[in-house]
């Protein structure tokens, strides 16, 4: 379980393909701190450390994950969110995100706001997923508040501190995203089909 707060960005240093899944070579600042089957967010997808050096470690994600989420886009220098798991002391600074991407987004634009940036994303509906205003939406991992909520399109607002530390400076018109939807509201919209499919066939 993870809070949406990332911890830094870090780099990408090796990508090698394996069958139908692909290992992920990161270097970061608390790479000396990691254990073998620790879980990490990596962008908002909850891989397992599979190997640590000095200075690196690895994870593995299979074909599945791949095909949900941005990961097989990945290159050798891209940045990734990088999140370690809540421990039970942990502040809940931003809700409650299970690493679990729902679906990939793609950014349809970006904005400059006198200081901060309105990052605008399009995702397809289809799937059934669905963003309230002032909800809360996992981005890449970062927890943030929707704003501008429409069917199949939403805004957030992203501050500098923000931009700066997460991958989000690299994010343009274009750019494929992981976007984790939130949970109580997934619930919530399930019961409701179900009840309405139900209703249907009383009718």
């Amino acid at each position: 379980m993870f809070s949406g707060i990332v911890e830094e960005a870090a780099q990408v240093v090796a990508l090698e393909k394996e069958g139908g899944n692909l290992h992920i070579t990161m270097q970061c600042s608390f790479t000396k701190d990691l254990k073998i089957d620790q879980s990490i967010a990596h962008s908002g997808v909850c891989l397992t450390v599979v190997k640590t050096t000095d200075a690196t470690y690895t994870v593995t994600a299979i074909q599945e994950t791949l095909d949900k989420t941005n990961l097989g886009l990945l290159k050798v220098g891209s940045k990734v969110n990088l999140e370690r798991s809540m421990t039970v002391d942990k502040l809940l600074d931003g809700h409650l995100v299970q690493g679990h991407v729902d679906q990939t987004a793609i950014c349809t634009e970006v904005k400059e706001a006198d200081g901060s940036w309105y990052f605008t994303f399009k995702y397809d509906q289809t799937k059934g997923n669905i963003t309230v205003e002032k909800g809360s939406i996992s981005v890449n991992g970062v927890s943030l508040t929707v704003v501008n909520s429409r069917d199949d399109k939403f805004s957030v607002a992203i501050i500098p501190f923000t931009y700066d530390i997460t991958n989000f400076h690299q994010i343009k018109e274009g750019t494929v995203v992981n976007l984790e939807f939130d949970i109580i509201g997934k619930y919530i919209q399930k019961i409701m089909m179900a009840q309405l499919e139900n209703w249907k066939k009383q009718v």
